[in-house]
Parts: structure tokens; sequence; C-alpha cells
């Protein structure tokens, strides 16, 4: 199914997977805890001291690309996961830390060892990049229309998010009721939606739930906007839509209640 493309974007960043281990006796394996790497060192701030007294445009390059480029590209993956910066008009993480990289690159020439530790008056600069960065695109977004006036129609979409957050399966996993239901959508997209313009905003809304995680970087009153600017459609055509989403939800959520799982048949 293709993906409908959008100028605001929302990272989606899957969560790291960690199987258990068993000893003989049965018992879960202790792991040992994992040492972090320093990716900003001493050499960082040493370099950064030579990057700014060298003239030579050669040496100074070599001496970003070999000892300064690796700590401002972890700075700043560590900052933008941190502080969930996923808001954003790229499609992923490496191209917004290479913007933001970009930008302290720009800026290096103006620190001063007098400021403080590079690393933090580099980390300070990159997390002000990203909070307006966040800000100018959720402005942008909000801009199609008032919070206010679609508060009423956006709990049907609500309705499906928090209810899917509280499905709890210690068996089957948190996740595999909503997962088997945007499968079930997916597979019968053209089927449950006739209409090509009722499929493109039903489309669009399962693309919001694939990133559900990520919903409350929207501050969940934004979700029909967000769906707005992706389609181009209006309110009512939206409600009209998730209304519809919602019937199928109930239906196969019954069905999961009722027999402990979902079926794929339509």
């Amino acid at each position: 199914m293709e993906v409908l493309n959008s100028e605001i974007k929302v990272l989606h960043v899957p969560q790291e997977e960690t199987e258990i281990q068993y000893t003989k006796k049965g018992t879960v394996r202790k792991r040992k805890p994992k040492t972090k790497k320093m990716y900003f060192t001493q050499d960082t701030e040493d370099a950064i001291m030579e990057y700014l007294a060298e003239t030579d445009p050669i040496k100074r390059n070599r001496i970003y690309n070999e000892r300064i480029d690796y700590a401002f590209h972890k700075l700043t993956e560590n900052i933008i996961h941190t502080f969930k910066f996923y808001y954003t008009e790229v499609e992923t993480i490496a191209e917004l830390q290479h913007e933001v990289t970009s930008f302290l690159l720009e800026k290096l020439h103006l620190y001063n060892q007098a400021k403080g530790k590079a690393f933090s008056y580099f980390g300070t600069i990159a997390k002000r990049y990203l909070i307006l960065y966040n800000n100018k695109n959720y402005e942008k977004l909000k801009g199609k229309a008032e919070v206010e006036a679609i508060d009423e129609d956006k709990t049907i979409v609500l309705n499906i998010v928090n209810s899917s957050e509280s499905i709890d399966d210690p068996l089957m996993g948190e996740n595999y009721f909503m997962d088997k239901f945007i499968a079930y959508v997916d597979l019968y997209l053209f089927k449950i939606f006739t209409e090509p313009e009722d499929a493109k905003t039903a489309d669009a809304v399962m693309q919001l739930f694939k990133h559900r995680e990520s919903l409350d970087i929207f501050n969940k009153k934004a979700i029909y906007i967000y769906i707005r600017e992706q389609t181009e459609q209006d309110t009512p055509q939206i409600t009209k839509v998730m209304k519809r989403l919602e019937k199928v939800y109930r239906r196969l959520h019954n069905q999961y209640l009722d027999y402990g799982y979902v079926s794929l048949n339509y």
C-alpha cells in the first residue's frame, strides 16, 4: 500500500528487542550492565580548541573529520532520542542528525573556552535548535485549522488510541490487537472504503496509528489537523471515515475479547 507523503512527519523509532536468556537451572541469566562508551572526551575538547586555532583549511578539515564530527554526531543523536524530537520535515533520524550537526559546525567558531565545557555549550545549542525546529513544524501543522473547532470530532481517534493502550495481554503482547487491527485495515482497505477519497483518508489515519507511540508529540489535540495536512480533506470527511474505522475496530475488538485472537478473514 502506498504511504501518503506529508510536509510534516513524525519519525518512527522502533524499540530495541531484547531476548531473555536462561541458565541450565531455568533461572533468568543476569546480564552484565553495559558500559557507556564516551564519545565526547577530553580529546574532543582539545580538538575543538586546535580547530579554532588552526588557519590552514585542510588541517582544520582533518581535525574536524577525525576528532570532532563523531562527537557531534552522537551528541545530536542522544539529544534527539532523549527529548523525542521526532516531529520533523525529514524522513529519518540520520537526516535530522545531519541538519543539526551541520548547524553545530556553523557555530563552532563562536565557541569560547571561558563559556564552559564544549560538551555543555554545544549540547545547549543543539537542544535549542531542535526545540525551535519542532515548534516551527507544529505551528505549520496547526495553521490549517483551530483545534477547538474539531475538539468534539477528534475523540473518535482518541477513543481508539486510548483503548488500544489499555490492552495488555501477557501472552500475545500489549501491541497484539492494535497490530492486528492495522493489518486488517491494510489488507481490506479498498473493500472497507470503496470511494478513493475515503480510502486515501483512511490510509493517512492508519499511518498515524502505526506511529502511535509518538502521538504525544502531537499534543493529541492536533490529530485531525495532521490528517487534514496529509489528505487535504475537510473535517466532515475525516469524521465519516473515522466512524467507519471505529465500527471495524469495535467488531474486531469484540472478537478478540470473545475468542482471544483476531481473524484476518473479511
